[in-house]
């Protein structure tokens, strides 16, 4: 789906989230947003106010925003039930949701005015273990990941002051081939092309991690193991 640059996509909730434990083991997590009213400052790492318990692997300047669309909530629903973390925006640990704008339709490299910042989107969200504990199913992280109902992260270009009632505009597109649905196919379906995989390794708006595994496949010929990343032994 091609993007109307015209039509700016309103944001449906502005979230954040403080930390709690997420398992028994007492893991703090901010994986449990909430919807935010008034105005917040975005700064090159993330939303002021918003937390991760995990810093290595969260947040940071390539995954300050994280956006899940609300289209894919009742395609949830509807083949999980009705888990209630699922009855309204941030279940999956978003900061922006919308409706409109899925991973099909966008592609890193892409940039969004926001307010007065300025967002570029950075990479797909890889799913962990976490997701497990917040809707209570073993498999979720993996579902997520085989479903390609992933979300995806921005950078910050320009930090700047949102809101709720924000709406994101379109003003650059620097890679429009390489969409989040494109990227998930490769990481995750045609796991071992060889060709897509050197597209990735030299496609320099991509994270360097994202690059790398493309460049691990190509020299070992062999995919990563992501079970302790789904399965809870390691977070993504």
């Amino acid at each position: 789906m091609r993007i109307d640059r015209a039509k700016p996509i309103p944001l449906e909730a502005l979230l954040v989230g403080d930390l709690t434990a997420i398992d028994e083991r007492g893991t703090q997590s901010g994986i449990d947003k909430r919807p935010v009213t008034g105005p917040l400052s975005l700064s090159a790492t993330g939303l002021i106010g918003d937390h991760q318990g995990d810093l290595k692997r969260h947040g940071g300047v390539e995954k300050a925003v994280h956006h899940y669309p609300g289209d894919h909530y009742r395609l949830w629903q509807s083949e999980i039930g009705p888990i209630s973390v699922l009855d309204h925006p941030g279940a999956f640990g978003e900061n922006l949701s919308t409706s409109g704008l899925t991973e099909d339709d966008v592609a890193v490299g892409d940039r969004f005015r926001l307010g007065s910042a300025l967002l570029e989107v950075s990479q797909g969200r890889q799913p962990c273990w976490k997701l497990n504990k917040r809707f209570g199913l073993n498999d979720m992280a993996r579902r997520v990941q085989q479903s390609g109902r992933t979300g995806w992260y921005y950078r910050v270009i320009e930090e700047g002051r949102v809101c709720p009632d924000d709406a994101l505009i379109m003003v650059e597109r620097l890679y429009p081939a390489w969409t989040i649905r494109r990227l998930w196919h490769y990481l995750y379906v045609d796991t071992m092309n060889r060709d897509a995989l050197r597209e990735i390794a030299n496609l320099a708006i991509l994270p360097a991690n994202w690059r790398d595994y493309a460049s691990k496949r190509l020299a070992t010929r062999t995919v990563e193991d992501w079970t302790r990343r789904l399965e809870g032994q390691q977070e993504g």
